[in-house]
């Protein structure tokens, strides 16, 4: 390759790493602003939610044309190779964390001012910033090319499992104890399955950094189990 050519290949590849990191941007505050309408009760943040969930559908359409189109251009091999791929597949995770903050924001409409006990929606909200802190750190990670702080992102998946396990069982508690509360409840707990996964989709991340930038499978450290369920 020309000079030339290898410059705009370099300028290409970096363009396609910043439209990720702009997708991460709309994915994070889909769920921050997801999980706020529900401890707030705000209808309002809840649809606006739901609604801008079609512009992260259409820059993740973007981001896997321009890959695509890269591919047949470049014939991408190696480093460049393994870049593209991490892309596709991170646009892929972001793409559903997405989807999940709909599907929180949709619950909220469901709730409809329902939620009478507002304690229940606070691990909830403390297990959100948790699985957020993790996808930032690991888009953070991404934009850095550091393997390190990929591997540190999979290994807190534990944690937010923990959370989520914890929770789980704190909302049957409340449903066993007070009839009244079911529903409210069990919207709560889907809410929760949905945040649980962020953290799921961030570990997919970490993976795809990692081996971006080393050419190497992150170890599993353990076998992932959902413990509410019994199933791995």
């Amino acid at each position: 390759m020309s000079e030339h050519t290898v410059s705009a290949y370099d300028d290409e590849l970096t363009a396609m790493a910043g439209k990720v990191a702009e997708m991460g941007g709309l994915a994070e505050k889909a769920f921050a602003d997801a999980v706020s309408a529900l401890v707030s009760q705000d209808l309002a943040l809840a649809k606006s939610t739901i609604v801008q969930d079609e512009r992260l559908d259409n820059l993740h359409q973007d981001i896997e044309e321009k890959l695509i189109e890269m591919i047949v251009r470049r014939q991408p091999m190696g480093q460049d190779l393994r870049e593209i791929t991490a892309a596709t597949r991170i646009a892929n995770d972001l793409e559903r964390v997405g989807d999940l903050a709909k599907n929180v924001a949709k619950r909220v409409i469901a709730i409809d001012s329902d939620l009478q006990n507002k304690k229940l929606a606070i691990g909830v909200e403390h297990m959100t910033e948790l699985a957020l802190s993790q996808l930032k750190k690991v888009l953070d990670a991404y934009s850095s090319k550091d393997a390190e702080a990929a591997r540190r992102v999979q290994e807190a998946d534990a944690e937010v499992d923990a959370i989520y396990t914890s929770l789980f069982r704190e909302l049957l508690t409340y449903m066993m104890e007070d009839p009244r509360s079911i529903t409210q409840c069990v919207h709560l707990l889907f809410c929760a399955k949905n945040i649980e996964r962020i953290g799921d989709h961030a570990t997919n991340i970490a993976e795809n950094v990692y081996y971006m930038v080393t050419g190497e499978r992150l170890p599993e450290d353990r076998e992932k189990m959902d413990e509410t369920t019994g199933t791995a």
